[in-house]
C-alpha cells in the first residue's frame, strides 16, 4: 500500500495507508478527527490544518504560535475562529519543551497559554476529567497522543517528539491518569495523531541509536523495506540507509509505548496522514525547512 492521493471536498489530502482512521471535517476552519475517539460518545477531538485563519506569509493561515514570528493578535484571532467554528470551548494550552511532564487541568486553568499567562512551565502533557475544558497541544511534525479513559471519563493529550518518544511520553501520561483518576490501561481508547512518517523522518546515528537502545530493536536496511507498507509497520522502528543516515518510525515507536503500557492493540488508532507529505495543508518543520507556523491538537470531554 502506498500513498493515496484524493480529494476530500475541496481539500486534497495524501493518505499514508488504506487503513483509514481519520476523517476531515470541512468547516470554515477544517480539522482532522479520529473516528475511534468520536465513537466513545463523550469526547470531541480535532487536529487543525493550515486553512481558515488570518495569518500570512509562511504562517498562512491558521497558525497557532506567536513564538515563531507571527503576531499575537493574529494567533489569538486564529484561536477565536477555530474554537468557535468547531465547537471547542474553554481551552488550556501546554508549555512544550520536549519533557515528559504531565499536568492535571481544572477549570482554574481555563484560558492559560492563549488568553492569559500560564503559571506552569515545561508541560508537554495535559490531563483532565472535567467536562467543558479543551486540552490543547501544538505540533509541526511531532506526535500527538490522544488518550481516553472510557470507564472514568478522563482524557489525556500529550506531545511526543523524538525525545518524548524515547522517554515514553505515552506511558507517562497513562501513569499520571492512573494516579489522578484511577485509569486502567484496559479501559483506554487511544490515537496516535498526524505527524511525520518514517519515509520523511531522517535522523543522525546518535538519535537512531537512542531508539535502538531504548526499544531494544533491530536496525533494518531501509532500501530493502521502503517499498513495503512501512507507514503502519508496528514491529520495526529504526532503518539504516546506504548514505549512513537513519529513518525513524515514530508511529511504530509510540504504538509500542502504548501497548507496553497495557493498552489493547485493537484500541489504538494509527495515523493515516503524514504532516510532511501534506505540507500544503499542514505545517511541517521538515517539509518547510523551519519556516512555518504551528498546528494544534484539541480534545474535550463534552459530557460525563
Amino acid at each position: 500500500m502506498g500513498v493515496n492521493e484524493g480529494s476530500i471536498g475541496k481539500i486534497n489530502i495524501k493518505r499514508s495507508t488504506n487503513n483509514i482512521t481519520t476523517r476531515l471535517v470541512e468547516t470554515k476552519a477544517p480539522y482532522i478527527s479520529y473516528i475511534n475517539l468520536e465513537n466513545t460518545g463523550f469526547v470531541h477531538n480535532g487536529f487543525s490544518t493550515r486553512i481558515g485563519g488570518v495569518s500570512t506569509g509562511v504562517f498562512s493561515s491558521m497558525n497557532f504560535s506567536w513564538n515563531l514570528g507571527d503576531t499575537q493578535e493574529n494567533v489569538i484571532k486564529n484561536f477565536d475562529i477555530f474554537l468557535k467554528e468547531n465547537g471547542f470551548s474553554n481551552p488550556v494550552m501546554s508549555h512544550q519543551t520536549h519533557t515528559v511532564n504531565v499536568k492535571r487541568v481544572t477549570k482554574e486553568d481555563i484560558g492559560k497559554g492563549i488568553y492569559r499567562q500560564r503559571d506552569y512551565h515545561d508541560i508537554d502533557g495535559l490531563i483532565t476529567n472535567e467536562p467543558g475544558i479543551t486540552l490543547v497541544t501544538s505540533y509541526a511534525d511531532c506526535v500527538p497522543l490522544y488518550i481516553v479513559d472510557t470507564k472514568n471519563k478522563a482524557i489525556g493529550l500529550s506531545h511526543s517528539g523524538w525525545r518524548g518518544t524515547v522517554e515514553r511520553m505515552g506511558e507517562k501520561t497513562i501513569l499520571a491518569m492512573a494516579e489522578e483518576f484511577g485509569t486502567k490501561p484496559e479501559d483506554i481508547i487511544a490515537a496516535i495523531g498526524p505527524s511525520i512518517c518514517v519515509r520523511c523522518y531522517e535522523v543522525s546515528e546518535d538519535v537512531a541509536y537512542k531508539f535502538k537502545d531504548k526499544f531494544n530493536c533491530i536496525v533494518r536496511e531501509y532500501e530493502k523495506y521502503k517499498e513495503n507498507d512501512i507507514f503502519t509497520d508496528t514491529e520495526n522502528i529504526v532503518y539504516r540507509k546506504k548514505n549512513g543516515k537513519y529513518m525513524i518510525n515514530l508511529w511504530a515507536a509510540n504504538y509500542k509505548v502504548l501497548t507496553d503500557a497495557g493498552v489493547g492493540k485493537e484500541n489504538i488508532s494509527m495515523p493515516d496522514i503524514c504532516t510532511c507529505c501534506n505540507k500544503d495543508i499542514l505545517f511541517s518543520h521538515r517539509g518547510h525547512m523551519g519556516k512555518r507556523g504551528n498546528l494544534c491538537a484539541f480534545m474535550e470531554i463534552v459530557h460525563k
